[in-house]
């Protein structure tokens, strides 16, 4: 798929099914979206991959956090795909690097592993919400005092009964773009 194609037809898939990519095969995902623009190269992230009985982790934290919802509805927006890869954004304090451009490199690998889901069959979507606001869920990720949750990519196939998403239209950005001489 080239890469047009891949910005193109990308969408946001929220029914997931197994398979989900492995932990090799995300591994090497991430070894080409580890190449989006760095300044550093200081890789100021790390993914955390959530399967199976990790998932019920994840759903006692935001239950702890949570004790009003019935653990059954946190549970379903937790588990809804196969695969959660939680961002966690480990920036280098005191860098000459500042922060928001580390932030901006975490957010240039994330869309980059997104494109390259999207380019070998899979359906991914962004979340955020109460994973990133939790006050226990750091502490069961093994999360530093430096680091921060900044979501999590729902991976899996998509569900074949789903409607199809139209391809994207590019936009008319023309207000957007100023020219200085």
């Amino acid at each position: 798929m080239d890469v047009f194609t891949a910005l193109l037809t990308r969408r946001s898939v929220a029914r997931l099914l197994a398979p989900a990519p492995g932990d090799q095969e995300f591994c090497y995902l991430l070894q080409s979206a580890a190449t989006a623009p760095d300044h550093g190269m200081l890789r100021p992230w790390r993914w955390i991959l959530v399967r199976g009985d990790g998932l019920d982790t994840v759903v006692d934290s935001l239950a702890e956090d949570q004790p009003d919802v019935p653990r059954e509805q946190l549970a379903a927006k937790v588990v809804r795909a196969p695969l959660k890869a939680m961002l966690v954004f480990r920036p280098r304090v005191g860098h000459r690097v500042p922060e928001w451009e580390q932030l901006a490199a975490a957010s240039a690998m994330t869309h980059a592993l997104l494109l390259l889901l999207h380019a070998r069959g899979y359906g991914a979507i962004w979340r955020t919400g109460p994973l990133c606001t939790s006050r226990s869920l750091p502490g069961r990720l093994g999360l530093g005092a430096e680091e921060r949750l900044l979501g999590a990519l729902d991976i899996g196939s998509p569900d074949p009964s789903a409607v199809p998403q139209r391809r994207r239209t590019p936009v008319d950005v023309r207000d957007h773009v100023a020219t200085l001489v």
